[in-house]
């Protein structure tokens, strides 16, 4: 067993990419406009481009949706991300084609060392291949990637790569 003494953390390893002054305005950006129904969705692709983000073309982003750090998102053509998907990308997530990201789905590119006794992070990058579906509730952790045509179920958790055209459920093993 391994005795956490979260004091002693350090963050080591963990690039934010940007100063702190544009992390600053972009979290404004998001709490103030972002994430409010009010604000056009057609606009949510030009406010990320505008921090750093490769956003494509015909791309839905719905209210309530958190990006973490824009400058650490692609994101292709025709693409739909849905209301409270939340993408957390410490590293690069980067989200192919015609790929839908279902409501509440969440994408986590972050996560700690279990074994560290001060939790430092083991952050990886995530691929949405082009074509695939992450659904309502579902969770894909840090370090895999979901194939081309694959689906991630309705609160099922992707905790490592899906197979091209595969189909995980919540009660799979992947």
């Amino acid at each position: 067993m391994t005795w956490r003494s979260l004091r002693g953390f350090t963050g080591a390893g963990y690039d934010k990419g940007r100063c702190l002054l544009v992390q600053a305005i972009w979290f404004a950006a998001l709490n103030i406009l972002f994430v409010r129904w009010w604000f056009p969705a057609r606009w949510r692709p030009a406010l990320l481009r505008a921090f750093g983000a490769r956003i494509g073309r015909r791309v839905l982003i719905r209210h309530r949706v958190r990006v973490h750090w824009p400058w650490k998102l692609e994101v292709g053509d025709d693409v739909w991300i849905g209301e409270d998907a939340w993408l957390l990308n410490l590293e690069k997530i980067t989200i192919g084609s015609d790929v839908c990201v279902s409501q509440g789905a969440m994408l986590c590119a972050g996560s700690h060392r279990r074994l560290s006794s001060t939790f430092e992070f083991d952050n990886a990058p995530i691929v949405v291949e082009s074509g695939s579906w992450v659904a309502a509730k579902a969770v894909v952790l840090r370090g895999v990637t979901i194939g081309r045509g694959a689906v991630v179920g309705a609160s099922a958790v992707a905790h490592r790569d899906v197979h091209p055209g595969a189909v995980v459920t919540a009660g799979t093993k992947v």
